[in-house]
């Protein structure tokens, strides 16, 4: 679909939002930063969000209209897309320890299949623990394009909204029951085995199973957009109304989770934000309304390198405390401008010497694939 200015916005408020959460690594930015900073780890909902309708609408649209299935093409366009960056700075962590935001690691397999957020043992090894997210991601790469290839061979609005009921209950009842069976016994036992909150972290946010609500809403945004096109009209052309109505929504799951962990919003926490979230992209897909009109300066370069940026950010601030964390102590401004600039420095660097040469290798491999068929076409 190109890239959409209100979409871009979206993913480069996400990864700020991120970045700013994470900034605790090294003290914090102060209280003036403190309200926004709390609440950071949304724009990983944010991100889920995005990719649940994007990658979505890549799934559903050629198999609505009756193109044939090919997994092996969606899984090689996300591993260009996913795979060098990530692994040069996998490397990074392994053969360089002082490039660790925090001494103890999870072991390399881990990483490399992508189970991470299922095995980690969060007190010791919190070193490279965001990648957490890129597993949830990569559990749904896995999963779903073969969920969208049975959903459209006989489509069905009652088997759709029955997989989403499913999807969304599911997660309801898992986190509600490991909170109230498996959590609250140790609740305010800080010297069990493991604390409530490295249990809240390993049990309840990290792995996949309970952590779908963002990706779903997304793709229930994308099957309007492919199924519903006259709904989805409509709703572009409400694109400011969207918009009010999502921050209405965000502001109520902020205010919920102010105590994070409870039990009320760790079950029912997660969709309400999702849904508020999905509000706002459907508001940003549109070029009509006030978000997709706002063009705001470097907004779509941070988008661009979004990804790069999550994953390099935390050693990076790592590194700038470690080398000048003692001179930049009580300079406010000037180190919040300290940890930005190289920040941004190394999610550039990486982009552009990792990232951007395979995603235009990719390009080519697409444009190639794009031209076999009349390559192949029969004479006269």
């Amino acid at each position: 679909m190109g890239r959409l200015p209100g979409l871009d916005l979206l993913r480069a408020i996400a990864i700020v939002w991120v970045m700013l959460f994470h900034s605790y690594l090294v003290g914090g930015l102060g209280e003036f930063w403190q309200a926004g900073v709390t609440h950071g780890w949304m724009g990983v909902d944010l991100f889920f969000v995005l990719s649940g309708y994007l990658i979505g609408g890549q799934l559903l649209k050629p198999l609505s209209q009756g193109q044939p299935f090919r997994p092996g093409d969606f899984y090689l366009r996300r591993a260009f897309r996913v795979l060098p960056a990530f692994l040069a700075v996998l490397a990074l962590y392994f053969t360089v320890p002082g490039f660790r935001e925090a001494p103890g690691i999870q072991p390399l397999w881990q990483f490399l299949t992508f189970t991470l957020n299922l095995l980690i043992d969060y007190q010791h090894n919190k070193a490279f623990s965001h990648a957490w997210s890129l597993c949830v991601e990569e559990h749904f790469y896995l999963v779903f394009p073969w969920l969208a290839w049975w959903m459209t061979r006989r489509p069905s609005t009652a088997k759709f909204l029955s997989v989403c009921a499913a999807v969304l209950i599911a997660g309801l009842a898992l986190r509600g029951y490991v909170w109230v069976y498996e959590m609250a016994p140790v609740r305010g036992l800080e010297t069990a085995e493991r604390s409530f909150g490295q249990r809240f972290v390993e049990d309840i946010y990290y792995p996949t199973w309970m952590r779908l609500d963002g990706l779903l809403c997304g793709v229930v945004l994308a099957s309007i957009q492919v199924s519903r096109p006259q709904l989805w009209a409509g709703l572009q052309r409400r694109a400011n109304l969207l918009l009010i109505a999502g921050l209405a929504v965000v502001a109520v799951a902020i205010a919920l989770f102010n105590e994070r962990t409870a039990l009320l919003p760790t079950v029912i926490g997660y969709p309400l934000l999702s849904i508020g979230l999905a509000l706002l992209v459907a508001a940003g897909a549109s070029t009509s309304g006030w978000l997709g009109r706002w063009r705001v300066p470097g907004a779509g370069w941070i988008a661009l390198t979004s990804f790069s940026l999550y994953l390099i950010h935390k050693p990076v601030f790592h590194l700038v405390e470690t080398h000048l964390g003692a001179q930049l102590e009580g300079k406010g401004v000037l180190a919040f401008a300290v940890y930005a600039v190289a920040t941004l420095a190394a999610g550039a660097l990486l982009h552009y010497a990792v990232e951007r040469p395979f995603l235009q290798l990719r390009a080519r491999w697409l444009r190639r694939e794009a031209r076999a068929p009349a390559a192949i076409a029969p004479a006269g």
